[in-house]
């Protein structure tokens, strides 16, 4: 993962002393005086690009803005060749072993762009529909930064492998997914959950127009936008203060399907001594011991066929949190300048020794309040608990990600 840059804070060893201090108190005290699981308050607004099938706008309390525009195209897919001779693949919905008669019984249960649509399609999308880009200001676009960035939220957007197969048409089309991410502003902190959460919203509000045409047919799309239909349903809708849930077909779970999954989040967590703080801002990622990036998507169990009503803050009790992917972050407070002891300091009365007074290992340790870079790895045990406070115990606690995740069912999508 690409490094911070630590010239961004300047700090001096005193500050980064006193800083790390703080942090490693019990509660911690953090310089906007936020609790180690509270966020940046944040401004979110969906569908404020109208040429786009979907999009969102997430502006930070310190200024940090990002927007994140989402169309969709429909191409034409590259038949691939089987063992025996005959087309096989993703692009086809079959694969080798299946007869022309599971295969039509497929092709009809996958008709629209429908839940059961998708669920009949399973495993057929590929990766490769998917594309990501992400410019900041400041960065060319094959820089380390942006560069890595994309990477990160494509490797978790991708995890499921449920995106690829909603992007199926039929056996002959496809729909072909571009994300543009813009920074609208210089980055003052890490910029990944941002990005995260502002793409996460943004393919929530992405809508496909409805399928006319039949089975292999060119595709044919409603030119009623009503009509169309979100990549990514929503079980229960919220732009309604109903307890009931809906029997729209955009938004009723499809039985067949296990999970109702959502668009997944990237969260920063990083650990000072045995402290573990979530969105961390630029002065405390400088005095950081350990940075971690984890992504996570929300499963939503499908509800029964029963005409019990179910009450979405029940829903947001069952929902599971699914760990995706953990990246590591290399820190900037390895590269910050060491403080000087005062024994060393001949300003303060001390005298410079001509040989090293430590060693190696011993580096990272401090002493007398002398700021010193963390050398080394972190323990396994603060590694379990950052990524059990992410995704939570299991045992009606959701963790962090659950009330991420439950905040951002409160921004108005369509």
């Amino acid at each position: 993962m690409a490094p911070l840059t630590a010239a961004q804070t300047l700090l001096s060893p005193a500050e980064l002393s006193y800083l790390h201090s703080s942090l490693s108190l019990d509660p911690p005290i953090r310089p906007d005086s936020r609790a180690p699981t509270q966020f940046r308050p944040l401004v979110a607004e969906t569908d404020i690009l109208p040429s786009a099938n979907g999009s969102a706008r997430i502006c930070f309390a310190d200024g940090t803005e990002a927007i994140v525009g989402v169309k969709a195209e429909v191409e034409k897919s590259t038949p691939r060749a089987g063992d025996d001779g005959r087309q096989y693949g993703a692009h086809f919905g079959t694969r080798a072993g299946q007869n022309d008669e599971e295969m039509g019984d497929a092709e009809g249960e996958g008709e629209g762009n429908g839940e059961g649509g998708r669920a009949a399609r399973k495993g057929v999308g590929q990766d490769s529909w998917v594309e990501m880009t992400i410019s900041i200001p400041g960065f060319r676009d094959d820089d380390a930064l942006p560069v890595f960035l994309a990477a990160m939220l494509n490797e978790a957007l991708l995890a499921t492998g449920d995106l690829p197969d909603r992007l199926w048409i039929n056996r002959r089309f496809h729909w072909r997914l571009y994300i543009d991410i813009l920074l609208l502003s210089p980055p003052l902190s890490y910029p990944l959950p941002l990005l995260s959460l502002t793409t996460h919203l943004a393919l929530l509000s992405t809508r496909l127009p409805k399928l006319k045409s039949e089975l292999d047919e060119d595709p044919l799309f409603d030119d009623d936008w009503d009509a169309s239909t979100y990549l990514y349903p929503r079980s229960i809708s919220t732009s309604a203060p109903t307890t009931t849930r809906s029997t729209s077909t955009s938004t009723k779970p499809h039985p067949e399907r296990a999970h109702d999954y959502q668009p997944p989040i990237t969260l920063l967590v990083m650990a000072v001594a045995q402290t573990i703080i979530f969105d961390p801002t630029k002065e405390e990622l400088a005095v950081a011991d350990c940075i971690l990036a984890i992504s996570v998507v929300g499963e939503d169990p499908p509800f029964s066929n029963s005409t019990t009503t179910h009450v979405k803050s029940d829903r947001r009790r069952k929902r599971a949190i699914r760990l995706l992917t953990i990246r590591t972050v290399d820190p900037p407070s390895r590269l910050t300048p060491p403080g000087v002891p005062d024994f060393l300091n001949t300003a303060a009365g001390g005298h410079a020794s001509t040989t090293s007074t430590r060693t190696s290992g011993e580096e990272g340790a401090g002493s007398g309040g002398v700021w010193t870079p963390p050398r080394g790895g972190v323990k396994r045990g603060v590694v379990r608990r950052m990524i059990e406070m992410v995704v939570g115990t299991g045992e009606g606690d959701p963790g962090v990600a659950g009330e991420v995740l439950d905040g951002l069912e409160g921004v108005d999508v369509g």
